[in-house]
């Protein structure tokens, strides 16, 4: 069973309602949360990813990582965890619609965003101490999920670096995308009246943003710390070499990975990105779309 859109968007602004409504103690905590899932997810695509393109073609390697990271989403929407991208829809279609204010978004907003990345961080760190190394830093190098955590860190950060100015905005860009995907998930999920319905709403979206390669700020709060935190603890992967070459010629060139790169060229670009994907091309567009449809039992 589905509601039909007019209502659909109703309830989403409903639930913007109720989100932009909660107290700042339970903002971080539920952020936490949904950062710890969302991170949950990321750290399964880095696993079941790995090397799979050098075997199956980078196709299938997309794939079966977007296949099995829709875990963390899923879990965020049916647990009641609060995640900042599907709050840059909720919250100002809740506004658009007058069942809240916009400083109650932006407090939603802020408090989400830090709750969603000491959960992502706190996961990375887990990972680094336990699948990635076992607990021996003495190693020559980690293993090779650890070896992808840095590659993915990599291409996420210094790729966009490495193009200058128009490397930001490709970053930005794929942030607009993912979102956008993100949140036609989240109506679907809202849409469908069973567990089914709501799982494959959600995953279909999901898989498809990951295999395509957009940018998510709060898995990247994963990505990248988990990236960069591997290369700290094992800082002769830096200058290692593989025939003669850098094993990672981009990090080897910018001599690791650091906060400000992760922040600059990704987060900030990205978090930019998805509210633009969110807000606009979904809340905005579906408000205009409806707001002459919604039926009187739900618009309050």
């Amino acid at each position: 069973m589905a509601n039909p859109p007019a209502i659909t968007v109703c309830l989403a602004g409903n639930a913007g309602k109720y989100k932009t409504g909660l107290p700042i103690g339970q903002l971080l905590l539920r952020g936490f949360m949904s950062g710890a899932y969302i991170a949950m997810g990321a750290a399964l695509a880095t696993v079941c990813g790995a090397e799979v393109a050098k075997y199956l073609g980078a196709g299938l390697g997309k794939f079966f990582t977007g296949a099995v990271f829709p875990v963390g989403l899923i879990a965020t929407v049916l647990t009641g965890a609060e995640l900042f991208t599907g709050d840059a829809m909720l919250g100002p279609l809740a506004a658009m619609m007058g069942k809240t204010g916009w400083g109650s978004v932006l407090k939603n907003w802020l408090f989400v965003y830090i709750g969603n990345f000491i959960g992502s961080v706190a996961w990375a760190y887990l990972m680094l101490l336990g699948p990635f190394t076992q607990g021996n830093f003495t190693a020559a190098e980690p293993n090779t999920f650890a070896l992808n955590a840095v590659g993915i860190a990599v291409a996420k950060t210094l790729t966009y670096k490495s193009a200058g100015t128009i490397g930001w905005w490709s970053s930005m860009a794929n942030g607009i995308g993912c979102n956008f995907m993100v949140n036609v998930a989240i109506l679907l999920a809202i849409t469908s009246k069973d567990f089914i319905g709501k799982f494959f709403g959600i995953w279909f979206p999901i898989m498809a943003f990951v295999a395509i390669g957009f940018e998510h700020s709060v898995a990247n709060m994963y990505f990248l710390p988990s990236g960069m935190f591997v290369t700290q603890s094992f800082p002769a992967l830096v200058t290692k070499m593989v025939d003669g070459k850098p094993w990672n010629a981009l990090l080897a060139n910018n001599g690791g990975l650091n906060w400000g790169d992760l922040w600059l060229w990704n987060l900030i670009p990205v978090t930019i990105g998805n509210i633009i994907g969110g807000m606009i091309f979904i809340g905005v567009i579906y408000y205009y779309c409806f707001r002459n449809e919604f039926p009187e039992e739900h618009r309050n």
